[in-house]
């Protein structure tokens, strides 16, 4: 005895292109984790909050990562232009801060996706 095969009609993929991102906050969000990615810029950021009064110049940055002055302020660049930091110029240092709330911000971009 042969069962009856019922074919039903559904869609096996409802569209979520409603929900999705939009492109730009998309692409701010992975400019943000493309900045978190580097573990020299992780440990820049630490050494940021760390330091007395919450700022550091790029000048006390170099050595405890063990790169030259250019090469921590490219990194100091990619992590301004992410929205983590916060850059003061100083006659001719620059003191970096971390941006208020941008920690938080980064949490909520995760969230998002």
């Amino acid at each position: 005895m042969t069962l009856p095969v019922t074919i039903q009609q559904t869609s096996c993929c409802a569209p979520g292109a409603a929900a999705a991102l939009p492109v730009a906050e998309a692409e701010r969000i992975a400019r943000l984790f493309k900045a978190l990615g580097d573990p020299t810029r992780i440990r820049l950021l630490s050494l940021i909050s760390s330091a007395e009064g919450g700022e550091a110049c790029i000048c006390d940055l170099t050595d405890p990562v063990g790169l030259s002055q250019g090469t921590v302020s490219h990194h100091m660049k990619l992590l301004s232009d992410a929205g983590l930091v916060t850059r003061e110029q100083r006659g001719k240092w620059a003191y970096f801060s971390l941006a208020d709330g941008a920690l938080d911000a980064a949490g909520e971009a995760l969230r998002q996706v």
